[in-house]
């Protein structure tokens, strides 16, 4: 009879292992983004099935691992088409897209205009500004990222 009483307990240390495993998928993509991952990979690293990973993943925050890893990729592949030292090919593979043609849609997705458009307007409009400025006007879609905290002076 004590069984029972445990089970939702049970429930909730499932779930809080369940978050912790999505934490490892998502700091992973943060980290690696630029490697070769799939959904496969990524599920293989927390030993769970991918159909699992991406129905969990989604639930906790919004989006499938792989729109989460091309949002990373896109975002980083903004701020190198700024510097317009790279053509929009290099910067496609360089943030781990092994497909032009799905970085290309994916990045008008998500930013509004093609990547070559971005770099001509990007190289345009901050040509001549303080970088301290133009970091401001060409800050990425959205940010993921948990604030950050300033250190604390002791």
């Amino acid at each position: 009879m004590g069984h029972h009483r445990s089970e939702p307990e049970d429930a909730s240390r499932q779930r809080l292992r369940d978050l912790a495993r999505l934490r490892q998928v998502r700091d992973r993509i943060d980290r690696e983004y630029a490697r070769p991952l799939d959904v496969e990979a990524l599920a293989r690293g927390v030993n769970v099935s991918a159909g699992h990973l991406s129905r969990e993943f989604r639930r906790a925050y919004g989006e499938s691992p792989y729109a989460y890893l091309m949002t990373r990729r896109i975002e980083r592949a903004m701020a190198l088409l700024r510097r317009g030292d790279l053509s929009v090919t290099e910067v496609c593979f360089a943030v781990g897209c092994s497909s032009l043609g799905t970085f290309s849609t994916r990045f008008t997705e998500l930013v509004g205009v093609p990547p070559s458009v971005y770099r001509r307007r990007a190289a345009g409009a901050t040509a001549g500004m303080p970088s301290c400025v133009a970091k401001q006007v060409t800050r990425p879609i959205r940010n993921r990222e948990a604030p950050v905290t300033e250190p604390q002076l002791a």
